[in-house]
């Protein structure tokens, strides 16, 4: 799904997405996208900022009211607060005007590799999900915490994150980044790492990334001590032996 009213842009970003054998849908305006988006419920949405009706921020909040879609927010707003605002409400990654075509199917084709778990299956060899291999990852984990009774399960193969029962609403990316921290909880993983596991990306600079969603994953848990920082280098799981105790309860 292209939400972009310039219509050289709209075509541009159509024909890159075909390039990945995607089949595509458009519209021109903000509420026009959220129509289709509502009807259609595409994998991926690409959505410019400066729509001529509603404003793309806006815009995207109403897609995460009613979209799991990956969401690549275009933008000819370079400001890095405009950035981190459009990745605290919900898009999953960033790119600013004028762009690279390369760029975007790199990024898109990124995204389209992650587990998308019952979500419809996008067309073309890049949306097969990939196996996890992680054995801590791969089973459902129970993981209390004796200091806050708390206990949260994180279930990779159905992509379902509970926390006292109650099960989290995570963003696409947020989930992979909790599976990835739960998978090997005795990691530090660095920044970059987490760009290239979580991301599938390359582009290691964009560390904002991983820090915004860090952020609003450590809200969605309640309790900072889920994910530490571990300074001057990265994040790791807060729990780690009581990780890998679930781990061996459940294999």
């Amino acid at each position: 799904m292209v939400i972009e009213d310039d219509e050289d842009i709209r075509a541009l970003v159509q024909a890159v997405l075909e390039q990945r054998g995607l089949q595509v849908i458009s519209a021109s305006s903000g509420a026009e996208g959220l129509e289709l988006v509502r009807e259609r419920q595409p994998v991926l949405v690409t959505l410019d900022l400066g729509l001529p009706d509603i404003d793309g921020f806006e815009v995207c909040r109403r897609i995460r009211s009613m979209s799991d879609a990956y969401v690549i927010m275009l933008s000819a707003r370079a400001d890095e607060v405009d950035q981190l605002v459009g990745l605290e409400i919900g898009a999953d990654d960033y790119i600013t005007k004028p762009f690279s075509p390369r760029d975007l199917r790199a990024r898109v084709g990124a995204m389209l590799r992650r587990p998308r778990g019952g979500a419809p299956a996008a067309v073309g060899p890049a949306a097969e999900p990939p196996v996890p291999e992680d054995p801590v990852a791969t089973a459902a984990g129970a993981v209390p915490s004796e200091e806050a009774a708390h206990r949260l399960t994180v279930d990779v193969e159905s992509r379902v994150a509970v926390l006292d029962g109650e099960e989290l609403t995570l963003t696409r990316t947020e989930f992979d980044l909790l599976a990835a921290l739960f998978g090997q909880p005795r990691r530090v993983w660095t920044r970059e790492a987490l760009l290239r596991t979580v991301w599938k990306t390359e582009w290691v600079k964009d560390t904002h990334l991983v820090e915004v969603h860090v952020g609003n994953l450590r809200r969605k848990l309640g309790d900072e001590e889920w994910i530490r920082t571990v300074w001057g280098v990265g994040y790791r799981f807060g729990q780690p032996e009581l990780a890998e105790m679930a781990a061996r309860r459940n294999t």
